[in-house]
Formats: C-alpha cells, sequence, structure tokens
C-alpha cells in the first residue's frame, strides 16, 4: 500500500475526534439535534484549525443515510463516499482559483438540481473572500432565497473581505487557533499507533512551531519522523526545525543576572559556530522572558511539566520585574532591528549588550542619599521604616502596602490587602528579608500574608494625607470670594477633582 500523509490519515471524520473547536461542536451539535438548520455557515481562522475538515463533517451530518444527526454512523454509503471524496451531491470548490462570475454561475445552475444520492446538495467554498465582486452578486441572490436542499459552508482565513450582504445572511463561527498542549495531546495519542517512539520535548517543539495549526503541526511530523529515521528525538527535531536549543537562552539570562558581559559573547559566538538562527533566539528569548513574569506574577500559569522550571523560577528570583519587563522590550526591538545590523551574530550580541547596560546596578543612585548604620533597635513605627529601607520595584511596593502584624527581635509578620496578594510572592518577601537584614546588621525572618487590613501602611497613610490636604485646598477654594463671584457670575460650580494642593 502506498503511504499516507498523516494530515490526511488523521483527519477527524466526526465531531468526536475534532480537537481544540468545543465551541463550534457543540453550536452544530444543538442545530442538528433540534432540526435548527440553517441555509449558510461560515466557518472563519487560520490555516490549518479545521474549516474544510468541519464542513465535511458537517456534509456527513446533513446526507447520513440514518437521518440527520450530530453522530453520523460512518459506514453508509453517504459517509463512505464524503469520507472518500466521491459523493456527487458534495461539491468544493477553491474560490482562490474559481474567482468568476461565470464559475458562480455554473455552480448555481448546479445547485439548482435536487440531490441525486443525499438529502441535501452541499456547496464548500473555501477561500470564499477571493472570490471577485460580481460573483459576491451573483450568489447573494442565491443566499437570500436558496432553494430547500441546497446547503452553503463557505471558509475563510480573511472574512474583512467578504461583504457584509454576505456575512449578514450566514451563520458564522469563528475557529481558534489550537493551543500547543491541545497539539501535543493529540499526537501523543496517534503517534504509538503508528509505532513511532518519541522524546515529549521533541512533540512540545512541533506544537509549537505549528503555531496552532493542526495539519501544519502532522505535517511537520511527517518530516521529523523522516528526519530522525523514525524516531522523534529533541535534538533531531531542533536540528530540523533550526531552533535554538533553550539552554543558550537560559544561560544567557543568568550571565545577564550575573552581569557577566564575557559570558554572553562566549554564548553568541557558540550559537554561531552552531549556525543557529539568531531570529529564532530572539524569538524564544521573549517568550522565556514572558514564562518568568509568569512565574513572578501568576505561578500557577506556568507549565508544570516545563523541562526547566527550576531554572525559570530561579531566573524569576534574580532579576527583578521590571527588568525582566525592560529585557522583553530589547528583545522584541532587537528582532526588528536584526535586518539592519551588519550581520545576525552582530545583531544579536549587540542586543544582548544592549540589556546588559541597562541593567540596574546595584547601589546606583542619581542623587546620592546617606546609608543607614544597622540598627538592634525597632519602635514599632513599620510606615518609616518602610520608607528608609533601600528598596525598588515590587519589593518597595511590598513593604509601602504592608502593615505590621507582629514584630520580634528578628521577625516580622506582615499583611497586604488582598486586592494585592501578589505582592505576597517569593520574590518580593527575599528582596524585603534582605533589605531588613542589612539595615539591622543581623538575619531578619520576614512572613507575609494576605488578609484584612486596616489603613496602616506607609501607602494608606500616604493617601489619607493626601486626601486631607486636598480637601483643606477644596475648602480653600470654595470659600474664596473671587471663586464665588465667577460661580455666581456665570452660573458655574467648583469641580473638586481638579484642585490640587499647592507644592
Amino acid at each position: 500500500m502506498s503511504y499516507q500523509v498523516l494530515a490526511r490519515k488523521w483527519r477527524p471524520r466526526d465531531f468526536g475526534s475534532l480537537v481544540g473547536q468545543e465551541h463550534v461542536v457543540k453550536a452544530l451539535r444543538h442545530a442538528l439535534a433540534e432540526q435548527r438548520l440553517h441555509h449558510a455557515y461560515l466557518f472563519t481562522g487560520t490555516r490549518g484549525v479545521g474549516k474544510t475538515t468541519l464542513a465535511r463533517i458537517l456534509a456527513k451530518c446533513l446526507n447520513c443515510e440514518t437521518g440527520i444527526t450530530a453522530e453520523p454512523c460512518g459506514k453508509c454509503g453517504g459517509c463512505t463516499e464524503i469520507d472518500g471524496g466521491r459523493f456527487v451531491d458534495l461539491l468544493e470548490v477553491d474560490a482562490a482559483t474559481n474567482t468568476g462570475i461565470d464559475e458562480m454561475r455554473a455552480l448555481q445552475d448546479n445547485g439548482s438540481y435536487v440531490p441525486v444520492r443525499g438529502r441535501f446538495k452541499v456547496f464548500v467554498i473555501d477561500e470564499v473572500h477571493m472570490l471577485s465582486k460580481p460573483a459576491f452578486n451573483s450568489m447573494l441572490k442565491t443566499l437570500e432565497e436558496p432553494p430547500a436542499h441546497l446547503k452553503f459552508i463557505l471558509a475563510t482565513t480573511d472574512p474583512q473581505k467578504i461583504p457584509v450582504t454576505v456575512l449578514s445572511r450566514c451563520l458564522q463561527f469563528n475557529l481558534k487557533q489550537m493551543p500547543a498542549p491541545a497539539i501535543v495531546a493529540y499526537l501523543e495519542k496517534i503517534l504509538p499507533q503508528e509505532n513511532v517512539s518519541f522524546e515529549r520535548e521533541a512533540l512540545v517543539q512541533v506544537a509549537r512551531a505549528a503555531a496552532g495549526s493542526m495539519r501544519d503541526a502532522l505535517s511537520l511530523l511527517d518530516q521529523a519522523i523522516a528526519h530522525g529515521a523514525g524516531k522523534l528525538e529533541a535534538a533531531s527535531v531542533r536540528e530540523m526545525l533550526g531552533t535554538v536549543d533553550e539552554t543558550y537562552l537560559l544561560r544567557a539570562l543568568e550571565a545577564l543576572a550575573a552581569k557577566d558581559g564575557p559570558g554572553l559573547a562566549d554564548i553568541a559566538r557558540e550559537m554561531q559556530a552552531r549556525s543557529l538562527s539568531f531570529d529564532l533566539a530572539l524569538q524564544g528569548l521573549a517568550s522565556l522572558l514572558l514564562r518568568i513574569t509568569l512565574v513572578q506574577t501568576v505561578p500557577a500559569a506556568l507549565e508544570e511539566d516545563l523541562p526547566e522550571r527550576a531554572r525559570v523560577a530561579a531566573l524569576a528570583g534574580a532579576i527583578d520585574a521590571e527588568t525582566v519587563q525592560l529585557y522583553y522590550q530589547i528583545a522584541v526591538q532587537g528582532r526588528v532591528d536584526l535586518p539592519r545590523a551588519p550581520d545576525e551574530h552582530a545583531g544579536f550580541l549587540m542586543t544582548l549588550l544592549r540589556m546588559l547596560a541597562f541593567s540596574p546596578v546595584e547601589g546606583k543612585k542619581e542623587i546620592p542619599v546617606k546609608k543607614s548604620t544597622p540598627s538592634n533597635d525597632f519602635d514599632g513605627d513599620w510606615p518609616a521604616l518602610a520608607q528608609r529601607l533601600a528598596l525598588s520595584g515590587g519589593a518597595k511596593e511590598l513593604a509601602r502596602n504592608a502593615e505590621l502584624k507582629s514584630g520580634a527581635a528578628d521577625a516580622f509578620e506582615l499583611v497586604v490587602p488582598k486586592a494585592m496578594a501578589h505582592l505576597a510572592g517569593e520574590n518580593y518577601r527575599d528582596k524585603l528579608q534582605a533589605a531588613l537584614t542589612a539595615h539591622f546588621g543581623r538575619r531578619i525572618q520576614v512572613r507575609v500574608s494576605a488578609g484584612e487590613t486596616r489603613g496602616g501602611s506607609a501607602a494608606a497613610l500616604e493617601a489619607a494625607d493626601r486626601g486631607a490636604r486636598r480637601a483643606e485646598a477644596a475648602k480653600a477654594v470654595q470659600g474664596d470670594s473671587f471663586v464665588q463671584d465667577l460661580v455666581n457670575l456665570f452660573d458655574g460650580r467648583v469641580v473638586d477633582s481638579t484642585i490640587k494642593e499647592k507644592r
């Protein structure tokens, strides 16, 4: 038997095997079960997400010999002929090559005849947005008064180009891009049936390269199996795709955290020797920085089975959130600048060195400040202490928004408002703990929780003070005779929110 490519062999043949489009499947199942059939459906979405596949499944649902159903039998003449591409009442048209009015008129003439084999004639028009304006106008006449036996299923990657007069006569469904975990799960399901051994990391790389397209994922899988001589290994897939081993990127960020310029140059040189794509490296670097941000802000959002999870978590503690955001912007801009660089290696290295140049330097201040000398004394005034600590970014916000729950000789227990629970994270707590240790000259333990507060934090006291000064200023303005004359003369009013305190 001749080999059948995976994208065709594993093309879904019913709603149950379709991956990642549950919202569309649910709506179509209900419509079919209740016999609420529309005469025209429009499926939109990027390439390879299942538009044409869904159209064929719907055609089977409409023409299965067991009756109109959301669960076609797959065995009757209608189902098998649709699966085999030889059902006479299912006509698939590629609008990319049949754009004119003559083709549309021929299609409409065909639609005027009753079905030969099935219950309905089904016209599937792919990339419908490429039809000419006269062809659309001709189609509109049929869409306005369609024969009872005719169903249109339109598919497009660019619905913006379809006339609104056509859109308004279609039941529209937007198909989503496949999430990478869903693609990986599907590939894990089919590979044992193909008798192919695999490393899960190889599937993760294929899923990322597919960029939301299951068809692309299956095509890449075919290519990877051939490249790996029947095996799917992460190193082989990485070589095939030209992707960059994330180890290089992790090392680069670790070198940045250590302010190691020579180390950055060595990493770029190693990557150049391996002929790796620096464009993909910057893309991967931006993705890695995103995962670091997730660890810092929404730890639960990071995949549990991420191979380098421990190193990512360590970097999240070593680089503050503001610097991660800066690195991300530099990486994205570096990718834009890459074609203008003397060469890709130079552009990549300059991007890394730019990150290093803009990294905050510990202890460097624009305005000299007097360093506080260590003390074994704490007077209980946490807001005042919080203002004196050498902190920045999220750790500073933690100190300013926290209230003292209890304070012993070597331990502080703090509470932050529930709305600011993210400030209770280990990263910010550890930085605050280090600042307190430096301030008191001995090791200080800090515990932070989120709960009810009483407005006694430094931030709350500052806000209350600002509010009092603003109220005082508003009172002064309201009582000013000149202002009162203006209000009376022009029938105006004083807007309190615009009043600012005098500086």
